[in-house]
């Protein structure tokens, strides 16, 4: 019958397209790996996936939480989790992440000078992106966060391709310009068969702190009708707030060193 003619096309172009594409395969120890991404640049992505880490740990001391700095090129989690220094190897030549606050950590700036470029080209970062997965001595973690580099490229193919992922989370200020990468983030991890759990609406409202006048610097509601139209929850709203933006850039971010704030 022509409905299983079509049934024998639909599966041999599924073969045919699965070819080439890399074998899923867990990363030893690790129960789920969460994603947090963004389209653009300088939304917070870092600093929220700093403080989501943390806070899955702190909502549940029972569960061990790992963190990896995805950002070859501009890795900021070092800075923000307060950590500095060269892994240790294990005898089977496995990096030990560094740990502070409970959680481990790998990231490319533990690896090179802080203040040194990373000129390399693509095959290059992917090799350097299969090493932070594969060759690290996560011992055992319920939940591992990969904070990803900013657009939809390599990286981002990479890790969905080569790790099951439990869920994507995407960042975004609700600035028209950040909105429309954001979209892309969401659409480009549905193309790879990645639940992608919601958004987050970052810097949304700032409040002056002597009049407490509120300004929506980067616009009201745009990560709001964004999920609205890809029929997606928020996950959450942050403000722009000084607190949020110091205590990171201090190696204290805002959950562990102020958990009681509104921040």
């Amino acid at each position: 019958s022509s409905s299983s003619r079509d049934e024998i096309l639909r599966d041999r172009r599924a073969q045919i397209q699965s070819r080439g594409l890399p074998k899923q395969k867990p990363i030893e120890g690790v129960k789920q790996i969460l994603v947090l991404a963004s389209g653009k640049g300088g939304v917070g992505k870092s600093t929220t996936a700093v403080n989501i880490a943390l806070a899955l740990a702190a909502n549940d001391s029972t569960k061990e939480v790992g963190l990896l700095d995805a950002d070859i090129y501009g890795p900021s989690i070092p800075k923000m989790m307060n950590l500095k220094g060269n892994p240790e190897l294990t005898p089977k030549n496995l990096m030990r992440p560094l740990k502070n606050y409970g959680i481990a950590c790998m990231s490319m700036g533990f690896l090179i000078e802080e203040t040194a470029p990373v000129v390399w080209r693509g095959l290059m970062v992917m090799s350097a992106i299969e090493k932070l997965l594969r060759q690290v001595d996560w011992g055992q973690l319920d939940y591992l966060v990969i904070d990803m580099p900013p657009g939809t490229g390599d990286v981002q193919l990479s890790v969905s391709q080569n790790v099951p992922i439990a869920g994507a989370v995407i960042i975004s200020t609700p600035q028209d310009i950040a909105l429309l990468d954001a979209r892309k983030g969401a659409e480009m991890f549905r193309k790879v068969h990645v639940p992608v759990l919601g958004l987050v609406q970052n810097m949304s409202v700032f409040q002056c702190p002597k009049c407490k006048h509120e300004t929506h610097i980067f616009g009201a509601d745009g990560v709001r009708d964004l999920a609205k139209s890809l029929e997606l929850d928020i996950l959450g709203d942050i403000p722009l707030h000084v607190n949020i933006r110091e205590t990171c850039d201090s190696g204290q971010p805002v959950v562990i060193s102020q958990p009681q704030s509104d921040a």
